[in-house]
């Protein structure tokens, strides 16, 4: 028969484990080994085709790749996990390696992004740089910007602290990692109420209200099909922006809706 004394301490531990998130059932969308689930869009290609294998895998990495390339010519690319989501938690960890390709421009130095609540790929033009969705930005110790965790909104914007605000990019206050060094970075996204950005655990950034932006001609499609320009729900995504970047570990959570 259990005691008092272990009681207690059994509840306390189911209390801790609580706590610290260890009966939450996150999922890998990524196996380390492949790209299964997960489709290419690089802008001036059909959606799926990646001629220059920018995204591959290896060393139980998506690696966004160059070797292949003379020169970027606004080769903007995106790729797509194959799940809608709404409510929801996704981490990982990245890190910038190796140098920009030829042509990179110097804003996208060390410079990429986790982007949330995306179009549908196949609603993309040809030449559509990037979706309509919320950039959670990613910039190495190399960007003049010098943080990252940041907020960038194509075709879309938010609001802070009971304010609309339609600024393109917004800086968080986390400092930027060195070349070469994993982060942690994980969002939590509560349909188009709340979203988080966390960067090694600690919340940088975070958001409400997000809408897609009327004025933007791509997410003016997205609207009149929608009937309205809530953002509520979309894909995920990982940026190629022109310099060497790696991801691994990628999971999610998928939370109740409120």
């Amino acid at each position: 028969m259990m005691t008092t004394t272990l009681r207690v301490a059994a509840l306390a531990a189911l209390l801790v484990s609580c706590a610290s998130g260890q009966d939450e059932k996150w999922t890998s969308i990524f196996n380390g080994k492949d790209l299964d689930g997960w489709t290419p869009k690089i802008r001036g290609y059909a959606l799926g085709e990646d001629p220059k294998k920018t995204f591959v895998v290896e060393d139980g990495a998506i690696k966004v790749d160059y070797k292949n390339y003379t020169e970027w010519g606004d080769t903007f690319g995106h790729l797509f996990y194959k799940t809608k989501y709404s409510n929801y938690k996704i981490r990982l960890e990245y890190r910038f390696v190796g140098d920009q390709v030829k042509g990179g421009p110097g804003w996208a130095t060390q410079n990429s992004g986790i982007m949330l609540h995306c179009q549908e790929p196949k609603t993309m033009g040809k030449d559509q740089d990037f979706p309509a969705s919320l950039e959670f930005q990613l910039l190495g110790a190399g960007n003049g910007v010098k943080t990252t965790g940041n907020l960038c909104t194509p075709g879309t914007y938010i609001t802070i602290d009971g304010k609309v605000n339609k600024t393109h990019c917004i800086n968080s206050q986390e400092p930027t990692k060195p070349l070469g060094e994993w982060v942690k970075a994980e969002a939590e996204v509560h349909g188009g109420k709340l979203v988080k950005h966390l960067i090694d655990g600690k919340v940088v950034f975070e958001y409400t209200d997000t809408k897609l932006d009327e004025g933007d001609a791509s997410a003016k499609p997205l609207i009149e099909v929608q009937g309205n320009n809530n953002l509520t729900e979309g894909y995920i995504s990982l940026q190629s922006e022109s310099h060497p970047v790696e991801f691994r570990k990628i999971e999610v959570l998928e939370l109740k809706a409120e």
